[in-house]
């Protein structure tokens, strides 16, 4: 079963919130490990390899959005992230969504669905790789999570890859902003429409180091889609 290679990491600083979490997923066959202080998730970031991450935002030492910006900094492959706090408001999810976390569960929470979602990020992270993409200069290759222009690497967020993956899959094909939040952030997860825009631009900001900016085009009204014409 998914999770079993390498453990869940639970970082949660409410104990009995922790043993929750740790009951219901090993019930669910996962091999879990928890750890109740930021600092202390730093270092068994890098000290083991972890199949996933459910990272509580407010934690004494490191807070989580700052361990959630070392795993997008360091994580060579894309370590999925499922971020639980208290903080409901939507605000709090937009922002821990932009800075890389998969999905996010607000306290009170019912553990069925704490380890549905979980199930869900691991089938989407760790299932059977798609084929590399291609177009033009730009080379996508979904089961090494690198993206290249030419000769040249791009740094991307697991957001803006997984963006440029479903807009690079039909070139030409102008995807509306309801279709990439299904697509790219998951039908289960809230997101605001206006989280595809900040994320489209981000994807832009990074494609632009290396000339290929202008793949991505706006189609007013409509959404996205990805101009193969301009990256021959």
């Amino acid at each position: 079963m998914l999770g079993n290679e390498h453990p869940i990491l639970i970082v949660e600083d409410d104990a009995p919130i922790a043993r929750l979490m740790q009951m219901h997923l090993e019930a669910a066959g996962f091999a879990t490990q928890t750890c109740n202080h930021g600092d202390k998730a730093l270092e068994l970031l890098q000290e083991k390899q972890w199949s996933a991450v459910v990272l509580d935002r407010m934690l004494p030492g490191a807070g989580g959005m700052r361990v959630l910006r070392f795993i997008r900094r360091n994580s060579e492959d894309m370590l999925p992230v499922l971020m639980v706090t208290a903080l409901g408001q939507t605000a709090d999810r937009v922002q821990g969504l932009n800075e890389g976390a998969d999905d996010y569960l607000a306290k009170p929470f019912e553990p069925e669905e704490l380890v549905a979602r979980l199930q869900a990020l691991l089938r989407r992270t760790h299932g059977k790789a798609e084929a590399a993409l291609s177009q033009g200069s730009i080379s996508l290759d979904a089961d090494t999570y690198r993206v290249s222009v030419g000769s040249h690497h791009v740094m991307l967020r697991p957001l803006e890859f997984r963006l440029l993956m479903v807009l690079m899959k039909k070139p030409g094909k102008t995807r509306s902003r309801d279709y990439l939040l299904d697509h790219v952030w998951g039908r289960d997860t809230y997101v605001e429409p206006r989280t595809v825009d900040v994320t489209v631009k981000r994807l832009r900001k990074a494609l632009k180091k290396c000339g290929a900016g202008d793949c991505i085009e706006t189609i007013r009204s409509m959404g996205y889609r990805f101009n193969n014409e301009s990256v021959e």
